[in-house]
């Protein structure tokens, strides 16, 4: 059946194997936040992995969870404190908000925040839904010429470009990547966008 225009269908994990289409609240945006109508989510290695086994290492599923985090949309409102975004801006989001300023986050390393949200994170809701609210600092508007699936494939594509700056890859590099999933062949694109004279890359088939 089609959903009512006011419905937030949403996909949402419960435990290993059960997997659900749910209709969610539309949330309120924070006076920080925006309410984003969603365009584009990718399904990524880890949200197949939360579905099939209900964990990550640590990570375990222990109430539903909304599955996504690499994803864009268009803002729909904004909280009374955001000035640099508008309703019908188109945005990528960058899944990881860092909850509070610690060490990391004083070394610009927030990533590693351990307390940090995180889309699809257990406990944290991701984004593969209709609407879904968002840190305002953590969405970038994209440029006309990004379309909203480009905009998705931001996140995959920054961890390669974090790969690849760690691995230090420069000109005239030879790189070796291990496994040709898409952050496998993600990797390639950087590689050779940082100047790599030679890439080879392995996977199973």
């Amino acid at each position: 059946a089609m959903a009512a225009p006011g419905q937030n269908l949403a996909v949402v994990v419960h435990r290993a194997g059960d997997l659900r289409l749910e209709n969610r609240p539309i949330p309120e945006p924070g006076p920080n936040e925006v309410l984003l109508r969603m365009h584009s989510v990718g399904i990524c290695g880890s949200d197949v992995h939360y579905w099939q086994h209900g964990r990550i290492g640590d990570f375990v599923v222990k109430d539903p969870m909304v599955l996504g985090h690499e994803a864009s949309g268009t803002v729909v409102k904004v909280g009374s404190g955001v000035t640099h975004l508008k309703p019908g801006d188109r945005v990528a989001i960058e899944p990881g908000v860092p909850r509070e300023v610690d060490e990391f986050c004083k070394k610009g390393r927030y990533n590693l925040s351990p307390t940090i949200f995180f889309c699809a994170t257990p406990p944290d809701d991701g984004n593969l839904c209709r609407y879904y609210k968002h840190s305002a600092s953590y969405c970038y508007k994209l440029p006309d010429n990004v379309t909203f699936e480009e905009g998705a494939l931001i996140e995959p594509l920054s961890v390669a470009i974090h790969a690849c700056k760690r691995a230090g890859v420069t000109l005239g590099s030879k790189v070796f990547v291990s496994g040709s999933g898409p952050i496998g062949l993600v990797n390639v694109l950087v590689a050779k966008m940082m100047g790599a004279a030679a890439v080879v890359i392995t996977g199973k088939s």
